[in-house]
């Protein structure tokens, strides 16, 4: 499986398994084992270390205390398009954890932007306050 140009997974280090999948299907729900379960060792696998220490830090359902990511696939009716399903939401994962977020640089709103929202709130103000009833003196 190729993640990016110098990074490629070898088909041997990902284990994949068949099994039933849940839910209503008639018989071939009962006879055929459809769902994919895609097993992936974070620690074992051939992934530079850097994409090992980036997984393993994301906070992720799929990742296990053991650092195996488990992804199961039964969204399609048959094997084939649910063990492409799986792989691809593997890559997806893969590919999500190296990206680094663009650090926020805190800002201030300008003196005219402050200035608008304070002549708004004064307009509002006043708007509601012409809305009381009149009390005669």
């Amino acid at each position: 499986m190729q993640i990016s140009k110098n990074v490629i997974i070898p088909d041997s280090e990902i284990e994949i398994s068949a099994i039933r999948s849940q839910g209503a299907g008639g018989q071939n729900v009962n006879k055929v084992a459809t769902a994919i379960h895609l097993r992936f060792d974070i620690q074992a696998s051939s992934l530079p270390d850097y994409y090992k220490n980036r997984l393993l830090k994301l906070k992720d359902k799929r990742i296990t205390q053991d650092g195996i990511i488990v992804i199961k696939s039964q969204k399609y009716r048959s094997q084939l398009q649910n063990r492409e399903d799986a792989a691809s939401r593997l890559k997806h994962l893969i590919k999500t954890a190296m990206l680094v977020k663009k650090k926020r640089r805190a800002t201030k709103p300008t003196k005219n932007s402050q200035k608008r929202r304070v002549d708004n709130k004064r307009k509002r103000s006043q708007v509601k306050n012409n809305r009381k009833k009149v009390v005669d003196e």
